[in-house]
């Protein structure tokens, strides 16, 4: 997808990227002090193992159900004209706080080491009751980063349990990155051939923007929501979907309607998705996915890729066979437990990938690591008079790379911040 103003937004791209490049937080001394001190040397996850079996690629399978065309016209034609991406981000009356302005408590979030270059911390009456759960951005959804005329971020939200509940999407406005706002959309399913709407009530854990696409992960799989189909609602109540007076999405001004959805199709061998990220670095792009195992689960953890379409009819889609099925085209077994984000890139020039994984603090840990792992090994950022790997984030956030300024995005309750992806390869040796 080729937007206007290429030339001229990659040059301001170069631009961002040397301005955060020169920057980094200090965290206060104290945060560092107790990170450090109840760092653990946690266990070493190894070397990655290929999956190469039949049996064991197949269980990795999903399968694309598209919502019918009829039932997305019909829901369009009775809540008016679906809006953009711009609609959202013109609405922004919520502002994220920048890392002078979070609380010390909230800096103590932040990894320990590398330092985080950017830092904010959102609306605390927004986010209340909803827990943070994936982010990407406009750099996924096209190489430049931008997004039309506009540099976004995107947050997913759940609340409730995880079969029941509510999840949403903050849209941020990043065009001022001294000045982050954000307006969010309810993400729902429509229902009864388009006539209404259902919230969809499965907790999200991953998120990837890629083209016009944006697609999310759930208990059960993938869901897919299209961009350009931004729904307006008209009612502020706590209900969702069709109301007496129009439409209504738990107080949100904007929904999202789903377009499809990804379903593993392996039984009880298919994993649980954790986290996933887009991959640039491989051709075509592909969507990496983890598996979602406790903490401190002794059980292995799958890592896996998918390749997306290059059909320019299937935009923001995986590639699928005849009968519908994407299947994963490259496949590992990792040691590492309670992984939250999963990022793989290949350097130039480079004959593989390097897999980054980070793991959720153990039982005494305050923080949480971050490890990258090939055929080979596994090293781990480290920090504190023992050398301890807990280092990274108090909780086991997403991954997302951000190509033109070359940073990793992540979130660590209720701080967003970014990491230099050289910064991160620098701690790592």
């Amino acid at each position: 997808m080729k937007h206007r103003g290429r030339h001229r937004r990659r040059k301001q791209g170069r631009a961002v990227r040397a301005f955060l490049a020169g920057t980094a937080l200090a965290l206060t001394a104290a945060a560092t002090m107790i990170s450090a001190s109840q760092a653990t040397v946690g266990d070493n996850p190894g070397a990655l193992e290929p999956l190469t079996g039949a049996a064991e690629t197949g269980a990795l399978s999903l399968h694309e159900q598209l919502a019918p065309q009829a039932a997305l016209d019909e829901l369009a034609s009775r809540m008016g004209r679906p809006v953009g991406v711009r609609s959202v981000l013109e609405s922004a009356d919520r502002s994220l706080r920048t890392a002078s302005g979070c609380t010390a408590d909230e800096r103590t979030a932040l990894p320990v080491a590398p330092a985080a270059t950017r830092a904010y911390c959102w609306d605390a009456a927004d986010t209340r009751a909803w827990r943070a759960g994936a982010v990407t951005t406009s750099g996924d959804a096209d190489d430049d980063g931008w997004w039309n005329d506009n540099r976004v971020l995107l947050a997913g939200w759940s609340q409730g349990s995880a079969d029941r509940g509510l999840a949403r999407v903050s849209f941020v406005d990043a065009n001022d990155l001294a000045r982050l706002r954000y307006a969010s959309a309810l993400l729902v399913v429509p229902v009864d051939g388009g006539r209404d709407y259902r919230a969809l009530t499965s907790r999200l854990s991953g998120m990837v923007w890629y083209q016009d696409k944006l697609l999310v992960t759930t208990a059960d799989g993938l869901y897919v929501y299209d961009m350009n189909r931004v729904q307006r609602t008209t009612v502020d109540s706590a209900a969702v979907g069709r109301v007496e007076n129009g439409w209504s999405a738990h107080g949100n001004r904007f929904v999202l309607p789903a377009v499809g959805s990804y379903r593993l199709t392996g039984g009880s061998a298919a994993p649980r998705i954790g986290a996933i990220s887009l991959d640039r670095s491989t051709s075509p792009d592909s969507l990496v996915a983890s598996e979602r195992t406790a903490a401190d689960s002794d059980r292995p953890a799958r890592l896996w890729r998918y390749d997306f379409s290059t059909d320019p009819a299937r935009p923001g889609l995986l590639a699928t066979d005849a009968t519908g099925s994407a299947h994963a085209v490259e496949a590992y077994e990792t040691e590492a437990s309670g992984i939250g984000g999963v990022l793989s890139h290949r350097a130039p020039g480079a004959d593989r990938s390097d897999w980054y994984v980070v793991r959720a603090p153990g039982a005494t840990d305050r923080h949480g690591s971050l490890w990258r792992q090939d055929t080979e090994g596994a090293e781990a950022t480290r920090c504190g008079s023992e050398d301890a790997p807990r280092c990274w984030g108090v909780q086991s956030g997403p991954l997302s790379y951000w190509e033109a300024t070359g940073e990793v995005w992540s979130q660590s309750g209720e701080v967003l911040f970014a990491v230099p992806l050289e910064s991160i390869d620098r701690a790592l040796g």
